[in-house]
Order: structure tokens, then sequence, then C-alpha cells
């Protein structure tokens, strides 16, 4: 059960540390930002100092649980698996993962290996990931019920390009050929003047736990 909504203090279980006792700001104090980086006209969202208190990481990770409804989640690298990881170990939430990699870095036989575009800030790529993963995705109400999660809600053109893939699939399940269904788009940050938001409103609901 997810332990707080960013409102400052909340109940946590026995023998667990407090880390709830802060509010958003006290997260948002440690994010840094960096005007043209990795090139001119990008504002990129240095995430990595939340790593630095294991306090505000927890609290991070538990507030990220509270908003994803589903028992799967796809992401992709990097650092959205920092994050995603840990919702793992958060009592009745996530129970699987669905990793998204870029060409090379995911091994698998030719046959089961999926490339989807993706169209980023810095431009058009791709993304790779493994059908046999999604597999093992845990099935609700007859379907494959999946969230997508990242870090950083820019453009939008990573989580679109693989919420529609997955929206595209069956899976071959004990019960039979079921459909994959994204439910919910959810991110740490969003930099909400992009307007990425109403573009994947389009597909399912939008969380962010930060908007800048």
């Amino acid at each position: 059960m997810p332990h707080c909504r960013s409102g400052g203090t909340c109940r946590f279980l026995p023998g667990e540390k407090d880390v709830c006792a802060m509010t958003l700001e006290t997260v948002r104090n440690r994010i840094r930002f960096y005007r043209d980086f990795p090139k001119e006209g990008i504002l990129f969202i240095d995430l990595l100092p939340l790593l630095g208190d294991s306090d505000i990481f927890a609290w991070v990770v538990r507030e990220i649980a509270a908003r994803i409804s589903s028992p799967n989640v796809a992401v992709p690298e990097a650092r959205g698996f920092l994050f995603a990881s840990p919702l793992l170990t958060v009592p009745g939430g996530v129970k699987s993962l669905l990793i998204f990699r870029k060409s090379g870095k995911l091994p698998a036989r030719a046959d089961d290996l999926v490339k989807i575009p993706i169209e980023k800030e810095y431009g058009d790529d791709s993304l790779y990931f493994r059908k046999s993963d999604l597999k093992a995705a845990r099935t609700e109400d007859g379907s494959v019920e999946v969230t997508v999660f990242d870090d950083v809600l820019a453009t939008g053109g990573t989580a679109e390009g693989m919420a529609l893939e997955l929206n595209r699939l069956t899976v071959e399940t004990a019960a039979g050929l079921l459909p994959v269904r994204v439910r919910e788009f959810v991110f740490l940050a969003e930099i909400a003047d992009i307007g990425a938001r109403s573009r994947l409103e389009r597909i399912a609901p939008v969380e962010s736990l930060l908007r800048f």
C-alpha cells in the first residue's frame, strides 16, 4: 500500500523509517537544471542528486508507486531504470517490469526482439523490447495492463512510441490470446510548457510527481 501523496506527514509500517515527513519542495531543491545540454535548446533535468539521500529516494519511490495502478510497468533506459526497479519492492505494488533498451543492449533471439521507432527531443531513435518479457507480465481482467513510466516527460515521443506499440500487441497466455492495454503514463518530472501531456492523453491518463 502507498504511504503518502505529497502531503507532508504520513503513516508507515512498524520498523520502517518515517521518510514521508517532507514535501515536494524538499525534492525540488535537490534537482539541478542544465540549459543547452546535451545540445543547444535542450533543458536537461538532472535527477541523479535524488540518489544522494536515501530518505528522499525512498520517498520518491513511494510517491511514484502511489500513482501506478497496473501490475506491469514498461520503462525505457536509462535513468528510468533507477526509479522503476525499486517499485518491485513496494508491498502490493508493481509485479513486473518490461524493459526497453537501445540497439545492441538487449540480448535476444531474432524472433523475440521488437523494434519500435521513437521521437526524442534530440532526434529520431529506436528502442527494443523482448516479447518473452511481455509474456511474463501479470494479467488482469482479461488483458495485460501496463503503466508506461519514465523519469522525465519532455516531448513525449518515447512514451508515445512505447504505448502505441504495446496497444497493438496480444500476448499468448494459459487463458489464450490477451490484448495489451496501456492504462496510464507516470513520470517523475514533467516540463509542462512543452505541452506533451495533451499528446499522451489521447492514449491514456498522465500523472507526474513534479511539474516544471
